[in-house]
């Protein structure tokens, strides 16, 4: 029978495990930022977890929910609350009449910016407390992770971004 202290031993040995930790607890500190700003959204980490799967000209909330692997109606209650927020919108798809697109509205397209901001200054946070080098690195082999994810084929270079 594991013990609980080999298993958080084995959890700290995994790097992805570390990884999938890192991101959460970095999302959990962007998200309060945002909250504690003056005006800031009351959004969730269930909120923030769509806004990189939304491209500038919009998605079908069936592929919405195809990309983060969760109900259609899971999403739709989140989209209904970002809609509530002015963050999302949802517009006429012009390649099908019927359906319709949720994209960032004008407010959520200020409300991404800001959300960027601060990133930047967590990453500055984060840099400060690791140092300026191993940040760099960091950024780099993770740069170098989402082009290999992107397309395992292809040689990772690491100095570019590739966006999805």
């Amino acid at each position: 029978m594991t013990d609980w202290h080999e298993i958080e031993t084995s959890k700290r040995e995994a790097t992805l495990q570390v990884l999938f930790k890192v991101a959460r607890l970095l999302n959990e500190k962007a998200v309060a930022r945002v909250q504690d700003r003056p005006g800031g959204q009351s959004f969730r980490a269930a909120h923030t977890a769509l806004f990189p799967h939304i491209p500038p000209e919009g998605i079908r909330l069936t592929q919405l929910a195809g990309r983060l692997g969760i109900t259609k109606q899971a999403v739709f209650q989140l989209v209904r609350d970002l809609e509530g927020m002015g963050v999302l919108e949802r517009l006429q798809d012009p390649s099908d009449g019927r359906a319709k697109l949720i994209a960032f509205s004008s407010t959520g397209r200020t409300a991404i910016a800001s959300g960027l901001s601060t990133l930047r200054e967590l990453e500055q946070d984060m840099a400060a407390g690791i140092g300026q080098e191993s940040w760099q690195q960091l950024r780099m082999t993770l740069l170098r992770l989402h082009d290999h994810l992107l397309d395992p084929l292809k040689p990772c270079q690491g100095g570019h971004q590739t966006s999805e």
